[in-house]
């Protein structure tokens, strides 16, 4: 089975924000194919749909950004499903806002909810699409900023971002992830 991971914190107060980019694309999945995420297990709300064919699960760890490799691993233990069957999707400072970039390995780049998916997983290779939410404005504290929502001027970007990375992971649930990163990330 393809599962779907989408990191972002639990509750109305971080809805919008910047952190919650992967939540966005759960909800966006969820929206086009009629699935319900939210069945309370491992550490999250979970859903399944039916994309191309294929039962895909949706996640979205409740354990806050920090502690998503907690319910990462709660689902593969509880499911019985392997990791390279996984695709994570998280918000990137390293990526402007409205692109996506796909990776199956690296490091977690100073995001917490990746470095928690690494520790819990013991590998840093696992498929991975980022989205794009822009550095902040020198002296902005980091924290501060991927809390904040989306500002209005990013608000068209932030839609075509979404729509975009969920057509991305619709493509990978049919065809190898490297053939979806290539097609992807040469759109940019």
């Amino acid at each position: 089975m393809k599962w779907i991971v989408g990191l972002g914190n639990p509750g109305s107060t971080y809805e919008n924000t910047r952190h919650n980019a992967g939540f966005m694309v759960i909800d966006e999945l969820a929206r086009r194919y009629n699935a319900d995420v939210s069945s309370k297990k491992c550490k999250g709300l979970v859903g399944e749909a039916r994309i191309n064919d294929e039962k895909v699960a949706l996640l979205k760890p409740m354990t806050y950004m920090n502690l998503s490799g907690e319910s990462l691993r709660a689902f593969m233990d509880f499911y019985k499903v392997k990791l390279e069957d996984c695709i994570v999707v998280y918000d990137d400072l390293d990526t402007e806002v409205g692109r996506i970039r796909l990776r199956y390995q690296g490091s977690a780049g100073g995001h917490n909810g990746i470095k928690s998916i690494i520790q819990h997983t013991g590998t840093q290779t696992f498929n991975r699409v980022r989205m794009g939410i822009s550095r902040p404005e020198p002296g902005m504290v980091i924290s501060d900023y991927v809390l904040s929502s989306f500002p209005k001027k990013e608000r068209d970007a932030l839609k075509q971002m979404i729509e975009e990375a969920a057509d991305a992971i619709e493509h990978a649930i049919t065809h190898p992830f490297e053939q979806t990163m290539a097609m992807y990330n040469a759109k940019h």
